[in-house]
């Protein structure tokens, strides 16, 4: 999904950048309020209940400063200095009242807290899990584009900035709403002169904490973006720490690491800065709204001024009241502006989450199941490219037949694995066909195609788990003893019945107490297990030694009887026995045969083959 470019707060495309950016905001907000509401409806509406009320119980106390001073207080004192006596019965029946109203008012508070802890946990939960379930549905190519870290910061980061915003500022925000209204409703009906020396204060809040909300959001994306570029940085050099160590590369690393950690303090820095200043800003201006009003409501308390509009006598229980209107009226702007950052952040979090979310699922437009496949693939004419205008395959046409072996060679880049990625459809072609069984892989339904195939990457991937969780990954409802049958198939049962627990040895950190030669063969197992007509093998022994290898390369012998299989390989034992090999050069077949029709041509598989290019 296209984004919107957002301009910076400086320049001469300041204005237009940050009319888009508060449209953007306020479409994001309004889709994770939609979102929000969808899965808990009535729980926001007890939330709305008891704030309203909470609203009003404090709305009752400010007012009831009046009636304190002018019905009670007032007429007590009065009764004191004539002599009578002084009768507190009123006075202690209101005071319990106003103490019933607040507990009331305090209840209501405790519970919209609790359910708002409720909804933010579970809309942080259906969040995860609909990008969960939207990533798994994802293009190969979508992860080619975006990093690791990058992703996982949307899982962490970005959905737990809209916890925080959804936990604490809707509430406050809806609270001070609510508030406001009441309260200026009173206010009116109190003193309307008194009421517009309160709405000008409001505006200069309000105009300040907008001016600088959008001032500071690009601030905001910058330190989202820097938070996923420190994490992108950080997965990378876990995952390198080997090489870095090896090539002395530490100094370098911190230094790089050093550069992107310090766009992030400055861009964080940068937004905090002017976030920081909206609370002082309206501290300050309620307090000069306080005085402004305490002025204007001695003079119209003392009498007439003919500068004033709108006068009306207004008593001193009048003005005290107001002053607790005023501050009821006031402060729910500074509280707003207090959650302006965590707003920001949850607008900009909420962007990256649904920006996710958006992304183009796989397309499958097949139709077709492999009810019994037979593995016979074919190529006809194929062009592909990764990009647009950057071809890499050329005219790719092979004929194979089911059960036969197909070996590709050639140099670096020279189309192998993107041959083997066509396959699966993990990318889909420009030009030409490539059939399976006959059927055009487009019309066949992705995930009968894959099923119908097994792979072993030349990068071993084991998850965290025991042995066999990790062997029956490769088909999920097979049995113990078929694990344990293709661990012995590959040559891997000798080296597992060693471990701890055998095959119940718990597998942590991709694998990381195994070598990487038992890793392959986990990863080859895992492929056995499958049982498929069409195995691909993709440098799957690149790893492993020559004797290690001799093991597997009988236990792959014996799972490529009966099967199409697809071999990339350097290593000559690999290659010589393929009823094809294809010698690829920079995305064109150069020469196609058997190992002895090949050396017999005396062209780049011989060379490659005397010079021991591929042994």
């Amino acid at each position: 999904m296209r984004q919107p470019q957002f301009g910076a707060p400086r320049g001469p495309q300041g204005p237009v950048g940050l009319q888009s950016a508060s449209r953007e905001q306020r479409r994001v907000m309004l889709r994770l309020l939609r979102f929000v509401m969808r899965h808990y409806r009535w729980s926001l509406l007890v939330v709305c209940l008891c704030i309203l009320l909470s609203s009003v119980t404090s709305l009752v106390s400010s007012l009831f400063t009046r009636t304190l001073i002018d019905d009670y207080i007032a007429p007590l004192l009065a009764s004191t200095a004539a002599g009578a006596g002084a009768d507190y019965a009123p006075l202690a029946l209101g005071l319990l009242r106003l103490g019933a109203v607040l507990l009331l008012g305090t209840a209501c508070g405790y519970l919209y807290n609790r359910l708002m802890i409720r909804v933010s946990q579970g809309t942080m939960l259906r969040l995860r899990k609909h990008i969960f379930q939207r990533m798994q549905h994802l293009p190969v190519a979508y992860f080619d584009r975006h990093s690791h870290g990058e992703l996982m910061s949307v899982y962490t980061n970005d959905v737990d900035s809209l916890r925080q915003m959804i936990s604490s500022a809707m509430s406050q925000v809806l609270s001070s709403l609510i508030t406001i209204v009441a309260t200026f409703t009173s206010m009116i009906v109190l003193s309307v002169p008194l009421t517009l020396v309160s709405i000008l204060i409001a505006a200069l809040m309000v105009y300040v904490t907008g001016r600088l909300g959008r001032w500071s959001r690009s601030y905001f994306r910058t330190s989202q973006e820097s938070v996923a570029r420190v994490n992108g940085f950080i997965e990378e050099m876990l995952s390198g720490q080997r090489v870095v160590k090896v090539f002395c590369h530490e100094e370098q690393a911190i230094a790089d690491f050093e550069t992107i950690n310090e766009r992030l303090r400055h861009a964080a820095c940068q937004a905090s800065r002017i976030t920081s200043v909206v609370m002082p800003i309206n501290g300050n201006l309620g307090n000069l709204g306080y005085v402004l009003i305490a002025v204007v409501g001695a003079v119209l308390a003392l009498g007439d001024f003919p500068l004033l509009p709108f006068q009306s006598a207004v008593s001193l229980g009048t003005i005290v009241a107001f002053l607790q209107l005023n501050k009821s009226f006031t402060q729910p702007i500074s509280h707003v502006s207090q959650e302006i950052n965590s707003v920001l952040n949850a607008t900009v979090g909420a962007e990256r989450v649904f920006r996710l979310a958006d992304a183009e699922p796989e397309a499958d437009e097949g139709e077709q199941t492999l009810e019994n496949p037979q593995g016979d693939v074919d190529f006809r004419h194929v062009d592909f490219s990764y990009v647009e205008g950057k071809q890499v395959l050329y005219d790719i046409h092979i004929n194979t037949e089911p059960g036969q072996k197909i070996a590709f060679v050639g140099g670096t880049g020279a189309g192998k694995t993107t041959i083997i990625n066509l396959i699966n459809r993990f990318y889909d072609i420009q030009r030409g066909e490539i059939l399976y069984d006959g059927i055009p892989i487009v019309q066949i339904d992705k995930g009968s195609l894959r099923r119908s195939m097994a792979i072993v990457l030349q990068e071993t991937h084991l998850f965290t788990g025991t042995v066999l969780d990790n062997i029956r990954y490769g088909r999920l409802d097979a049995t113990d003893e078929e694990c344990v049958e293709a661990a012995r198939l590959v040559g891997a049962h000798e080296f597992i019945r060693r471990l701890a627990s055998g095959y119940n040895t718990v597998l942590q950190g991709d694998g990381g107490n195994l070598s990487q030669g038992e890793r392959q063969l986990l990863a080859i197992a895992r492929a056995a297990v499958a049982n498929p007509p069409v195995l691909i093998l993709d440098e799957a022994t690149s790893s492993v030694d020559t004797r290690t290898e001799q093991m597997v390369q009988r236990g792959m012998d014996s799972i490529m009887k009966g099967r199409t299989t697809f071999i990339i390989a350097h290593r000559l034992s690999t290659v010589r026995g393929a009823d094809q090999i294809i010698v690829l050069d920079h995305g064109h077949i150069a020469e196609q045969g058997t190992h002895a029709q090949l050396l017999a041509l005396r062209g780049q598989y011989y060379q490659l083959y005397t010079h021991n290019g591929i042994d």
